[in-house]
């Protein structure tokens, strides 16, 4: 509370008048920090002309927050740990699924996805994101490439072979 006073030039008490708790305060830079992300990524969402160009542009993004917020996240996790604020997460995340879902849907739909399984694939996606945002804590040097990991999202790592090579989506509807 002393660092966040000093860097907004006023007083402990100050703050205090804001936030009575420093969980008080994590809370609502949890809920800015979702909001900062969803604003950043929710426009992709709205005028789909390209499934595969916006599914690359949100894990670029959402992958790109996380690099930029990586101070934010170690002190949130070192204070709090990752279950805190976990509604607001959960109910975060539920909207980012049904968005990733259904931006699959319609890729399969308009044939520039295969048939798959989307709501399992929208869980990958999140997962692989909130594994990059665990590596920004757990082990920083080995942060993956962005383009790399859209690179493996979208071609696997079979080698192709027409339409008959096996896929990581083959068989599921």
């Amino acid at each position: 509370m002393r660092m966040i006073a000093k860097e907004a030039g006023i007083s402990i008490g100050g703050v205090y008048l804001y936030f009575k708790t420093k969980e008080e305060l994590s809370l609502f830079l949890i809920r800015e920090k979702i909001k900062e992300l969803d604003d950043r990524i929710s426009h992709f969402f709205e005028d789909i002309t390209n499934p595969a160009k916006v599914l690359k542009a949100y894990i670029k993004e959402a992958i790109d927050f996380a690099r930029e917020n990586r101070e934010l996240i170690i002190m949130h996790s070192k204070e709090q740990g990752f279950t805190f604020g976990i509604e607001i997460k959960r109910e975060f995340f539920g909207k980012e699924k049904t968005l990733l879902k259904n931006l699959i849907d319609r890729g399969i739909t308009e044939g520039e996805f295969i048939k798959c399984n989307s709501e399992e694939v929208a869980k990958l996606i999140m997962h692989i994101i909130r594994g990059y945002v665990l590596s920004v804590v757990v082990d920083p040097e080995n942060l993956i490439d962005p383009d790399e990991c859209v690179k493996i999202i979208f071609s696997g790592l079979l080698k192709g072979k027409g339409d008959s090579s096996p896929s990581l989506c083959s068989g599921s509807e």
